[in-house]
């Protein structure tokens, strides 16, 4: 008897968002969008995109070469490439970058764009986004919390921005949240029950959910 796994079929919103986040990620081991500007690479974005794509396609839903092909508008061979590219190697050229040749800097190759994707892709199941991308979110769900009137949320938030994710501990949160009340429980008690490494605001914003309602609150 053959199993036959089938593929996942993804909504586009679920897509775009993994994606977005791989994307993001990308930028961040390229050093942002800042030092792409420095070194005129603006024009490496589309690629980086585009292999994003394909690899959240990939790994994530299990799409064939051809499928991915169809979705993102590349050929099968260049999906190939993409899935094929070393990530190691791919680091080794981000760090090099300086010691490039102006044509060489001109166009990110797919090996190069794929094998930096993949690399993005595998931080970002380990719960590592990007910096940048997490504290947009930080900053929406702060407004969020305020138009919705959750004080501690809108609170935690404020108290904790700067803070890089993941979080591995409540040592990372007491002092900045030493002061502050939760429902009328101290912070630094609630911070003490909550499950770690917490990856991103809203896990966050969870868990301590999470635990006032087993206090009842």
């Amino acid at each position: 008897m053959v199993l036959q796994v089938k593929p996942i079929q993804p909504s586009d919103v679920e897509l775009e968002g993994l994606v977005a986040r791989v994307f993001f990620k990308a930028l961040d081991l390229l050093g942002g969008l800042n030092q792409l500007a420095e070194f005129r690479t603006l024009t490496w974005l589309p690629s980086l995109a585009r292999s994003a794509f394909v690899i959240v396609l990939k790994e994530e839903f299990m799409k064939t070469e051809e499928e991915i092909a169809q979705k993102v508008g590349l050929t099968k061979n260049t999906v190939r490439n993409i899935l094929r590219a070393d990530p190691n190697l791919a680091m080794e050229k981000i760090k090099k970058l300086e010691e490039l040749s102006k044509e060489e800097l001109k166009d990110l190759k797919v090996h190069t764009a794929g094998g930096i994707a993949k690399l993005a892709y595998k931080f970002v199941k380990e719960g590592n986004d990007a910096q940048t991308l997490i504290r947009y979110i930080s900053s929406a769900a702060e407004d969020v919390a305020r138009a919705l009137d959750i004080p501690w949320a809108y609170l935690v938030l404020k108290n904790i921005k700067g803070v890089d994710y993941p979080i591995n501990s409540s040592e990372e949160l007491k002092d900045r949240l030493k002061e502050l009340s939760i429902k009328g429980l101290p912070a630094e008690e609630v911070i003490e029950h909550l499950h770690y490494p917490i990856e991103t605001p809203a896990k966050l914003l969870h868990e301590i959910k999470e635990y006032l309602s087993m206090k009842g609150l």
